[in-house]
């Protein structure tokens, strides 16, 4: 029998995304095996992902694993991917996508954040998410806000916020629906690329036979192919966690549509484009909006927020 090792960080979230995928790999007749660890992103709390540096912060110890041969393959939320993996490192599968939407979740059901005479304080840890609160509801609040979901919670319910913007995807599998107050529409507060979707990764020299069961059993082909969209437009963009990019790629029958942009840091300005194509065509569109987000306006809003993060 085939047995697989996993790698994992230790979040309840990441335990909870883990669990599910060695019980798929079980179903289809391989052993498991998990190896959790602690990562670089994990550890460091008190300081933003924008200036621990967005490579790689929640993926280099699993990547070391991966290398050593420890582990045969990484479970990750894709949103935490940077847009190019270091050499010798592959992506094999993308699961089912949960919905992409960003929430925002209270022990308050009353908060309205349209309301702009009442004064809300919204923690979040995202560079995307306090952008686009600037530019929709300029009179709230963003407190940055780091640490696993049920930490974040706990900082809200000891006053440090009123309310938390989080991914509905992992608010949903920690079983905290009930304290969603807002679902976010993507046609404004656009996901980050890969959001809702758990991303496996291995190295390029894993077994050819375990890679191809792996991928037979994890990967979703429509998953995948609004994945490669999105990532290859944030692979343009040069981007990671530490810059406001936005993109989300759905698939209508046979057509791919791919929405996606920039916001400059304070929310003033923010650039937004869709493209379509066939499902055939998603790097190539990827790439294609990539490009026009740059050329206009998006180099100078990269080269400012460059300047501002020193």
């Amino acid at each position: 029998m085939t047995t697989i090792t996993i790698g994992s960080r230790k979040s309840k979230l990441a335990m909870w995304q883990t669990d599910t995928v060695a019980a798929m790999l079980a179903k289809s007749g391989m052993e498991t095996t998990i190896n959790s660890m602690e990562t670089k992103g994990d550890k460091i709390l008190d300081v933003s992902i924008a200036k621990i540096g967005s490579k790689g912060v929640f993926t280099v110890e699993l990547e070391e694993e991966l290398q050593n041969g420890n582990t045969d393959i990484a479970v990750h939320s894709a949103k935490d991917m940077q847009s190019i993996l270091p050499d010798g490192f592959e992506l094999i599968a993308f699961t089912d996508r949960e919905k992409p939407n960003d929430v925002l979740l209270s022990r308050d059901s009353s908060i309205d954040l349209g309301d702009s005479q009442k004064k809300v304080r919204v923690g979040t840890s995202s560079v995307r998410r306090i952008a686009l609160l600037k530019h929709f509801y300029p009179h709230v609040e963003a407190v940055e806000m780091r640490g696993n979901l049920q930490t974040r919670i706990q900082k809200m319910d000891d006053g440090a916020c009123d309310a938390l913007m989080l991914a509905y995807a992992g608010v949903k599998r920690m079983e905290y629906e009930d304290m969603i107050v807002k679902i976010f529409s993507e046609e404004e507060f656009i996901p980050p690329v890969g959001q809702g979707c758990i991303a496996i990764e291995s190295a390029v020299n894993l077994d050819a036979g375990k890679r191809e069961k792996v991928r037979d059993c994890l990967n979703n082909p429509d998953s995948e192919v609004c994945l490669l969209a999105e990532r290859a437009f944030l692979r343009v963009m040069e981007g990671g966690c530490s810059i406001p990019a936005f993109g989300l790629a759905v698939l209508q029958g046979d057509e791919l549509l791919l929405r996606g942009g920039l916001s400059s840091l304070d929310g003033q300005t923010v650039l937004v484009k869709s493209v379509r194509g066939s499902r055939e065509e998603a790097d190539p569109l990827g790439r294609q909006l990539g490009s026009y987000i740059l050329d206009n306006g998006g180099r100078e809003i990269l080269a400012d927020i460059q300047r501002q993060q020193g």
